[in-house]
């Protein structure tokens, strides 16, 4: 079950069991409210990865959409007033209405406007939320040269035998990231995954192909594209 600190008091709150609405509150068009939008989009898909309904709303500012659908940010969907749950996903002092209050640090940058977009979705995802991310051309650079090797290297591992998840691997990622939305914890589990001796080629790949159900990183796009 997903447990989130509500920033109102501090607290950790489990999602109770039903539809769930994650309401994004951006706030400008900078990229600390396209961090927000970005942690309601992984929150929303921690949630459908535990079986629970959910949808997203809170339409972005029109100079924050493009820059939103180029992260594969989900679009908001329409409202539904007073059904289930609602989490709302703000910037720090950010107004929201009553309710759990899932708050998100700013960002600054990025410095390298030309990074790629799927680059700057993994630098933001690689700072804890509650921290401010600092997206300079050193961390747009880690991020752009880890997506290319984990890419090359999901799809070296797609034409190996396949093999399931290793359980003890499927629950330390569910752990991670049902932890208050600890999406850097789940990236450390992609790189120990990465390197471990005893993990087959087919259980690298069908694990980095779940965890990116969560990350978004479109990690198997170069499948069938190498020889």
């Amino acid at each position: 079950m997903l447990r989130i600190i509500d920033a109102r008091s501090g607290e950790p709150t489990d999602v109770r069991p039903g539809l769930v609405r994650v309401h994004a509150h951006p706030a400008g068009a900078d990229s600390s409210a396209l961090r927000v939008l970005l942690v309601a989009d992984v929150l929303a898909r921690a949630l459908e990865l535990g079986g629970t309904p959910v949808v997203t709303v809170g339409a972005p500012p029109a100079a924050l959409g493009a820059r939103a659908d180029d992260l594969g940010i989900r679009p908001a969907e329409p409202d539904a007033p007073g059904i289930g749950q609602v989490l709302h996903v703000v910037g720090v002092r950010g107004a929201a209405p009553d309710g759990v209050r899932v708050e998100v640090a700013p960002a600054t940058g990025p410095a390298d406007t030309a990074a790629p977009p799927s680059a700057l979705r993994l630098a933001l995802l690689a700072h804890p939320r509650r921290q401010p991310a600092d997206l300079d051309t050193a961390a747009l650079t880690e991020a752009r040269d880890t997506l290319v090797r984990w890419r090359k290297a999901v799809a070296a591992w797609a034409t190996r035998p396949s093999k399931p998840v290793p359980e003890q691997v499927r629950q330390e990622l569910r752990t991670a990231w049902e932890d208050d939305l600890d999406v850097p914890a789940v990236l450390d589990v992609l790189r120990c995954v990465e390197s471990a001796d005893d993990v087959p080629d087919g259980a690298r790949f069908e694990t980095y192909a779940y965890a990116d159900r969560l990350l978004g990183l479109d990690l198997t796009r170069e499948i069938g594209t190498r020889t």
